[in-house]
């Protein structure tokens, strides 16, 4: 957190403890503002979150950013619903306690969102086994089950809760989600019968007509007609879930029937009789609730038009009049659907509950209503209301103890904090005998006329000098003005609000008449006779009301919550719109006012706005002084104390607790945190600077040894190769002196290579002496003794050549040709003593001769084609010269030579009339002779 605050001008302040003006409400909604437009729609107070629905979708829920915030400080990262739902978790964990999550905000605020988001981040950061899956899928499934039955459409909000949820997820000893419970509050029944305009009844009813498959629907009578809000795709993630939650197809199939039965029975219409007595206009739709429920038509339309009266030992049944009859039709409709929904909630119970005895910790999900104030409030607004009373009264409880006790804890004294008690608010209210619940009990109880008006003249007769209560009557001439003439105003902690008595005693009483109850025990709906027992006393007293059941339930939602650690998720609406990017100053104001959060922040901010442990602070801020930075060797409470002493802190701008630092003001933090910034540029300075310096350093190091690396190679392969070149060239100067020393022995091993040597060596200076003209005939080369024989006969062949062309008397420059010609020839020759292989010439009189020899060298030439005038003096000679037997070989037609070593070429012989030498199309040379 710390971190962000050097942003904090341009994206506001995480923490709205650090908050240095934490009592004005402009620089509260100035913060949350900052924050909204940056997209960062979370913001702590403390450990309360505060969550702006920002209507778009954000990259902020994937997997990879809930594997960010497991197992992290709640401080250390951005806020965020994943580091709350964690920390929660965690705490759970460590110290095998309970607790709970309040999610809390008005329609709309995105309430049902944040609940959803808590239960996805247990499901993949709890511990996986087969089982553990079947309990984490039936708690996801288990919310679209209840949004389909509880949430409606409103003005407001297209999914809006329209009941109260409270779920347990219990986990063992390690942390996996082994089960779970739901208590559900104060359906709003009334939507089932009548819905203001623009708004809907509850979606099951849109989906199961959208979306049910053609049969089904016969089946029920229904007709299939459009709707929005994607009825079709959530009526098939419902029909999934209510499999997956355990539900048999035979209860599936009775549920539509009764959903089914509910929308034919708002279509029964009644008309007066000559009597005024209600009778029915139109018998089908009757036939179609008789059929789906399973009960008699006869017995279905008795108990709709007649009221059953005992008198001492006698029944009898008292027809109704038509808007007697209307009020028995939406009485039972109400509690056809209100029972069902009962039935479901426990049916999900069922299939979440854990066998497992072991003792077992659980985090609470409360989902409830926020504080709702409309044009026109009734009776529902009023329990709702009363409800958020309760809850800010425990929550301002739990939240004054929670700091009262972690001062104890440190040690520190704990200054009193004042703050607005609603105790006087809930007394009014709930009070026995004196408050509004009672008195309004009491009317409905009561035998004689009793209306709404009456209800509201005994309100200001009994608690008409209330201060947080006014009436038309009892307001002076300014308020008046204000209020209507059937209207009463509670000044509640959030602001005033105006109730409407008109329904109050209606909506409070709730009742059906018991042959409604008697009708619905006939039926054959397994569900219908579930929900209305033939065990069920028929008490002739009459039931509790609505406001006091819903009193009770509330009485033991506190008890439940007073035993668990609490954690707080508040939800704004940023605008009525649903607009992105759009912050209304004057609605997102109202909201910050009714759901107490300054009053939260003065709680927070009443002692110390900042504390954290001594290791994270001094981990932080020790580069601030010489004597932490870089390592502190000592205990971090002292490491800590000789930081703030460096820095000047004041005696009273903080305490030493025993565990942590508290810092009294913001201003003090921020000071600290400006200064580690500065500092912190310089240390990367620094540190950047050694890093560079090491770096480079660490390069030569590096060069260098692979230099001498490098280097020691070279040379231990350079004397290698020396070492085997001294050895080569002993070997073959030891192997020239033997051969010497033998030269002139015949050839055998010890001398063949000082001979070949001596061999090469003279022809190799004779190619490079050769005589010029035949009149250097005496300059010829003197040649070795084993060559005197050879060297006589090269002599001959070069002037016998140089001489008949002489005597054809050649021109100069023909002369210098021939020369050349002649030289090459020769060295030819030269070569031909030194490779000689055999000689091949034709049976025709071509003088053509092909001399092979052997080349391994592929940049030398091959065998050689001549043309000789003194054949049979050459070939004899070359016989002679060459040693060899059978060297001379006489063919007909073709002869193969090589031109050179790899490459092969044919001279093909034939007889004609012209002697000619060409290549012929086959690629051969063709030599005709005569």
């Amino acid at each position: 957190m710390e971190a962000s605050l050097t942003a904090r001008d341009r994206v506001g302040i995480q923490d709205f403890v650090l908050l240095d003006t934490y009592t004005s409400e402009t620089a509260f909604l100035d913060n949350l503002r900052k924050r909204f437009h940056e997209n960062l729609i979370y913001t702590y107070i403390g450990t309360l979150l505060v969550s702006v629905n920002p209507y778009k979708e954000l990259d902020i829920y994937s997997k990879k950013q809930m594997d960010t915030y497991m197992g992290v400080n709640f401080f250390e990262l951005p806020p965020h619903i994943y580091a709350l739902a964690d920390n929660a978790f965690r705490t759970m964990m460590s110290e095998f306690n309970n607790h709970f999550i309040l999610i809390s905000g008005e329609s709309g605020a995105g309430k049902t969102e944040a609940s959803k988001k808590i239960l996805q981040f247990y499901a993949v950061s709890c511990p996986s086994t087969k089982v553990l899956n079947n309990v984490r899928d039936r708690l996801l499934l288990s919310n679209p089950v209840l949004e389909a039955f509880g949430n409606a459409k409103t003005l407001k909000n297209d999914n809006s809760s329209r009941f109260g949820k409270y779920m347990d997820i219990q986990f063992d000893h390690q942390g996996g989600a082994v089960g779970g419970h739901i208590l559900s509050y104060l359906l709003e029944k009334s939507r089932v019968v009548h819905q203001n305009h623009g708004e809907r009844n509850f979606h099951i009813f849109y989906q199961l007509v959208e979306g049910g498959e053609e049969d089904l629907l016969r089946w029920l009578g229904l007709e299939r007609n459009c709707n929005s809000i994607n009825d079709k795709s959530d009526w098939k993630t419902v029909r999934k879930a209510l499999s997956v939650i355990d539900l048999s197809e035979s209860d599936i199939e009775n549920l539509f029937g009764i959903i089914a039965s509910v929308l034919h029975m708002g279509n029964i219409k009644f008309e007066a009789d000559a009597r005024g007595y209600a009778t029915l206009n139109n018998n089908q739709e009757m036939q179609w609730v008789s059929k789906l429920l399973g009960i008699p038509n006869q017995v279905l339309q008795q108990g709709l038009t007649h009221r059953k009266i005992e008198a001492k030992s006698e029944e009898v049944f008292s027809p109704f009049s038509v808007d007697h009859a209307v009020y028995a039709r939406d009485a039972l409709a109400k509690a056809i659907y209100g029972r069902t929904f009962s039935w479901l909630v426990n049916k999900i119970n069922e299939s979440l509950a854990n066998m497992d005895s072991s003792r077992k910790t659980v985090i609470g999900l409360l989902d409830i209503y926020g504080f709702e104030v409309f044009s026109v409030n009734s009776f529902e607004q009023f329990c709702i209301n009363y409800c958020n009373e309760k809850l800010q009264q425990l929550f301002i409880e739990l939240t004054l103890k929670s700091e009262q006790e972690e001062y104890e804890m440190e040690g520190i004294e704990w200054e009193p904090v004042p703050y607005f008690n609603n105790k006087i608010i809930c007394d009014l209210v709930e009070e026995k005998f004196r408050g509004i619940i009672s008195l309004l009990d009491e009317e409905c109880l009561r035998p004689g006329e009793a209306t709404d008006l009456t209800f509201l003249e005994k309100m200001e007769d009994k608690i008409g000098g209330h201060p947080h209560f006014v009436t038309h009557k009892l307001a002076d001439q300014k308020t008046r003005k204000t209020l209507k003439r059937g209207d009463f105003r509670l000044l509640h902690y959030a602001g005033e609000v105006t109730y409407c008595v008109v329904g109050f005693l209606d909506k409070n009483n709730d009742l059906l008449y018991r042959n409604g109850k008697e009708v619905m025990r006939q039926s054959k709906n397994g569900i219908i006779k579930h929900c209305f027992p033939s065990t069920e006393p028929d008490s002739k007293r009459r039931p509790e009301t609505v406001v006091t059941q819903f009193k009770n339930s509330l009485v033991g939602l506190t008890e439940i919550l007073m035993m668990k650690e609490p954690w707080y998720v508040r939800c704004i609406k940023p605008n009525e719109a649903k607009q992105p990017g759009h912050f209304d100053d004057v609605l997102v104001r109202h909201q910050v006012k009714y759901l107490g959060l300054m009053e939260h922040l003065r709680v927070r901010r009443a002692g110390f706005a900042y504390r954290r442990k001594y290791e994270i602070f001094l981990q932080r801020y020790k580069p601030l002084c010489p004597d932490t930075w870089p390592n502190w060797k000592g205990t971090a409470t002292e490491g800590v104390r000789c930081l703030i002493k460096h820095l000047g802190y004041k005696s009273d701008e903080y305490k030493m607790g025993r565990t942590k630092i508290f810092i009294r003001h913001p201003r003090t933090l921020f000071a600290t945190e400006d200064a580690f910034q500065v500092c912190k540029h310089k240390l990367a300075t620094r540190i950047q600077a050694k890093y560079k310096g090491y770096k480079v350093k660490g390069g030569y190091l590096k060069q260098r040894e692979a230099a001498t690396k490098i280097e020691t190679c070279w040379r231990g392969m350079m004397a290698r190769r020396e070492r085997q070149r001294r050895a080569w060239a002993v070997k073959v100067i030891k192997k020239f002196i033997k051969g010497f020393m033998n030269r002139h022995q015949p050839a055998c091993t010890d001398n063949s290579e000082y001979l070949a040597y001596v061999r090469h060596s003279y022809l190799t200076r004779l190619k490079e002496n050769l005589p010029k003209t035949v009149l250097e005939k005496d300059s010829w080369l003197n040649s070795p003794p084993i060559l005197q024989e050879v060297s006589q006969v090269l002599k001959k062949i070069y002037i016998r050549h140089m001489v008949r062309k002489y005597v054809r008397g050649i021109t100069p420059q023909r002369k210098a040709q021939v020369q050349s010609v002649v030289r090459d020839y020769f060295i030819s020759i030269l070569r031909l003593t030194l490779f000689f292989q055999g000689v091949s010439v034709s049976n025709l009189s071509d003088n053509f001769l092909i001399l092979h020899v052997t080349c391994d060298d592929s940049k030398q030439k091959g065998d050689l084609v001549l043309q000789c005038d003194f054949l049979f003096e050459a070939l004899t000679k070359l016989n002679v010269i060459a040693n060899k037997q059978n060297c001379i070989h006489v063919v007909q037609g073709s002869v193969r030579f090589d031109i050179q070593p790899g490459r092969e070429g044919f001279v093909d012989f034939k007889s004609g009339q012209e002697s000619m030498v060409y290549r012929a199309k086959n690629g051969h040379l063709m030599v005709v002779s005569l």
